[in-house]
């Protein structure tokens, strides 16, 4: 039986401003690690779109946009990696992020302007698209410090298992909510620099050549398996992420709060 190994969750230099590996190189370093493909979810959010030239239109600022996924894309060609677009969605009034498949440069071009919408909004588009788009929704590592999960009506799945080593996504909680729910489960490495390389992904028991085929397969919730790394290296960088959290947490424990009116 064939198989394909596809990492869900990856980041490029070129269009995540915390992405420090540029998109060619990624494509390199997961064929070496033995990946087939993956999806690049460079993060789509105001914060990307309003530091670009105001003369831009948003055709050119979507093409900047894709220039990691487009150098991804193109180093795949030649060395037989699949490279599959995909965008890690942030809308404004929400620290929660969503992994969004079934996209393609044409929807980005023809919906402008995402970030501005909310969770309801989006299904409600995508959901509008059909069957000309099978757009799903997966929200992202939703029990890191400082998210909460989203209503699971409007989602399709929940990345249950983000291997990132630099962060504390709290993965248990993430699958026994996807698990309550019934929602369908990824894992991703959320990789932004060496070291979260090949940590996190799926293993499909079929062929996955298409946009096409990845949405089918993640729909079908089934014959598929998680790539886990139990073990974590030892990072400064999540060290710090841990010491501010527990600053951040410390600090809302003493704002003083107001009685309520009797």
């Amino acid at each position: 039986m064939s198989t394909c190994r596809l990492d869900l969750h990856v980041h490029t230099r070129e269009t995540s401003f915390c992405g420090r590996t540029k998109g060619q190189v990624v494509a390199e370093l997961y064929k070496k690690a033995g990946y087939d493909g993956i999806v690049i979810t460079d993060h789509y959010n105001k914060g990307y779109f309003r530091r670009l030239p105001t003369w831009m239109t948003w055709e050119e600022k979507i093409d900047r946009f894709l220039r990691g996924y487009r150098s991804a894309y193109k180093e795949g060609e030649k060395i037989g990696l699949k490279v599959f677009l995909g965008i890690e969605l942030k809308f404004n009034k929400s620290p929660r992020e969503f992994l969004v498949y079934g996209i393609d440069e044409a929807f980005l071009k023809d919906h402008p302007e995402l970030y501005k919408l909310n969770l309801e909004k989006f299904r409600r588009l995508v959901d509008s698209l059909a069957p000309t788009y099978k757009i799903l929704i997966f929200q992202a590592h939703p029990f890191r410090p400082g998210n909460t999960p989203a209503n699971p009506g409007l989602l399709d799945g929940v990345e249950v298992y983000n291997g990132n080593p630099h962060q504390n996504s709290n993965n248990e909680l993430a699958f026994s909510f996807a698990k309550k729910h019934n929602l369908k489960m990824i894992s991703g490495s959320d990789f932004h620099r060496l070291p979260d390389l090949a940590r996190g992904g799926v293993i499909f028991r079929q062929t996955i050549k298409e946009p096409a085929d990845l949405t089918a397969a993640l729909e079908s919730g089934a014959h598929y398996q998680l790539i886990t790394k139990t073990t974590v290296p030892f990072s400064f960088l999540r060290l710090a992420t841990l010491l501010v959290n527990q600053v951040k947490k410390i600090r809302r424990s003493k704002t003083p709060r107001c009685d309520p009116l009797m």
